[in-house]
C-alpha cells in the first residue's frame, strides 16, 4: 500500500507507511524532521515505534551530517538465511535435541565462546581495520571488559534481546535455517563512544537541537570520518558474526537430522547501519534505523515475533521509501509492559509447535508484544513482493 500518513510538522515531510503508531514515535520523528541537513523528507517504515535516539523503523537521509545515535548502538544488527535440502518431514517428532545441539555450540545471551570461533585470518583481518580506530580512541577500550579479547571471542554469539536463531519450515515444506544478530558488544560499545563524543563536540549548539539523542557530526570534520570509519568496521564485524554463526548452527543440527547441503539461496542484510546512496538527485547518508535494503529485485528477510510466520522478500525499488522496508514486526509495547501483561503460560500458549524456551525470562519477547506481522506486511506491499513464507519449528533466544 502507498504513505497512509504524511507527518508535516518539521523541515520536511515524514512519510509513514501504516496507521498504528504512537505520539511518541511521531514526536521523535518530528524532531527528526526539524534537523536543518535532512534531504527530501523522512520515510517511515509500517513496524515504525519509538525507539532510543531515532524512531525505529525509520530511513533517514542526511547531507553533510550524520547522526550517531540514529543509526543505535546495535551497528549492522541485522538478518541471515539459508535454505537447506531438507524437507519438513525429514524432521524428527521432537527438536529438542536440535535447540539443545544450537545452544551448546553457539553462545547466548551476555555469554561468548570460551575460544576464538573464527579463523585466525579473519581475526588477523579485523584486528588490522580495528588498530587505527583505536589508536586515535583509545577510550573504547575501556568500555568493553578484556576489550582485546572480547570481541574476538563474541564473534559467533547471538546476544540477548530480540535476537534469535530458528529453524523454520517454508511454504513448499522446505527447511531453512533463520538467524539475528549484530554487532555484539564491541558494536554496542562504539555506538555509546561517539553518541557521547557527539553531544560533547556540539557543545552549547545542543541545547538548541530539538533533542541531545540528535547531536551530529559535520562532514568533513575529523569526528565525523572517523565515526564513519569505526562504524564501517562495526557493520562488517556484523555481517561476519552471522556468517560465523550460520556456520556453527549448521555443524550442530548436522548430527541430528538426515545428510543435508545448504542452497545457493542465501541472504545476509543489515538493519541498523548507514550508506553512501544516492536518492532524489543527491549523493546522501542513508541511515536505516530498523529497515532493510529493497532495491529493485534485492532479496531482504522480514522476522515477525518468536510464534509468528516471517518473510523472505524481494525488493520492488520503491524510491519513497527510499528504496527500503521493514526490517520486522515492530514492536507494540516496550519490554517492561510485557513482562507486567503476560507470564509464562501466555508464551507457552502463543508459541504452541514452536520448540522454545518458554520461561519467564523470555516473556518480552512474546508475539502479544509485537505488531501482526501480516498487517505490517499488506502495509508495504508496494514497497517488497513475498518470495517465501517461513514458520519456525525451532526458536533460540539470549
Amino acid at each position: 500500500m502507498p504513505v497512509k500518513f504524511t507527518l508535516n510538522k518539521g523541515k520536511v515531510p515524514v512519510k509513514i507507511y501504516t496507521d498504528e503508531f504512537d505520539s511518541n514515535s511521531l514526536d521523535q520523528l518530528g524532531n527528526l524532521a526539524q534537523l536543518p541537513f535532512i534531504h527530501s523528507h523522512i520515510a517511515a517504515m509500517p513496524d515504525v515505534h519509538a525507539g532510543i535516539g531515532a524512531t525505529v523503523g525509520s530511513v533517514i537521509p542526511t547531507k553533510g551530517a550524520i547522526i550517531p545515535a540514529a543509526v543505535g548502538v546495535d551497528i549492522g544488527c541485522g538478518m541471515n538465511a539459508v535454505r537447506l535440502s531438507l524437507k519438513a518431514n525429514q524432521l524428527p517428532d521432537s527438536l529438542r535435541h536440535v535447540r539443545n545441539a544450537i545452544e551448546a555450540k553457539v553462545p547466548v545471551g551476555f555469554d561468548s565462546h570460551k575460544y576464538n570461533a573464527v579463523k585466525a585470518s579473519t581475526l588477523k583481518q579485523m584486528d588490522a581495520g580495528l588498530k587505527p580506530i583505536i589508536d586515535k580512541h583509545t577510550g573504547l577500550t575501556k568500555m568493553v571488559k578484556h576489550f582485546h579479547h572480547t570481541w574476538g571471542k563474541q564473534l559467533g554469539s547471538l546476544g540477548g534481546g530480540n535476537h534469535f536463531i530458528e529453524l523454520c519450515v517454508d511454504e513448499a515444506d522446505d527447511v531453512w535455517i533463520m538467524l539475528h544478530s549484530g554487532s555484539r558488544g564491541i558494536g554496542n560499545a562504539i555506538g555509546r563512544y561517539f553518541i557521547s563524543r557527539a553531544q560533547k563536540e556540539m557543545g552549547n549548539l545542543l541545547g538548541h537541537l530539538p533533542h541531545k539523542d540528535l547531536a551530529y557530526f559535520e562532514e568533513g570534520t575529523k569526528y565525523f570520518d572517523d565515526y564513519i570509519e569505526a562504524v564501517g568496521w562495526a557493520q562488517d564485524y556484523a555481517t561476519i558474526n552471522r556468517r560465523e554463526m550460520m556456520r556453527l548452527v549448521t555443524s550442530a543440527i548436522q548430527p541430528h537430522l538426515p545428510a543435508f547441503t545448504a542452497t545457493k539461496e542465501a541472504i545476509n542484510c543489515h538493519h541498523n547501519y548507514v550508506a553512501r546512496e544516492n536518492h532524489f538527485g543527491a549523493e546522501v547518508y542513508l541511515t536505516r534505523k530498523g529497515a532493510i535494503s529493497a532495491y529493485q529485485g534485492e532479496l531482504g528477510i522480514i522476522p515477525g515475533s518468536m510464534g509468528e510466520r516471517s518473510f523472505i522478500v524481494r525488493g520492488l525499488g520503491n524510491e519513497t521509501s527510499f528504496c527500503s522496508c521493514s526490517h520486522g514486526a515492530g514492536r507494540v509495547m516496550s519490554r517492561s509492559k510485557a513482562k507486567k501483561l503476560f507470564d509464562a503460560d501466555d508464551l507457552a500458549k502463543q508459541t504452541d509447535g514452536v520448540e522454545c524456551r518458554k520461561d519467564k525470562g523470555v516473556v518480552d519477547e512474546i508475539p502479544g508484544a509485537y505488531k501482526n506481522i501480516d498487517t505490517v506486511m499488506a502495509n508495504q506491499s508496494d514497497l517488497v513482493e513475498i518470495v517465501h513464507t517461513l514458520k519456525q519449528v525451532v526458536c533460540v533466544k539470549g
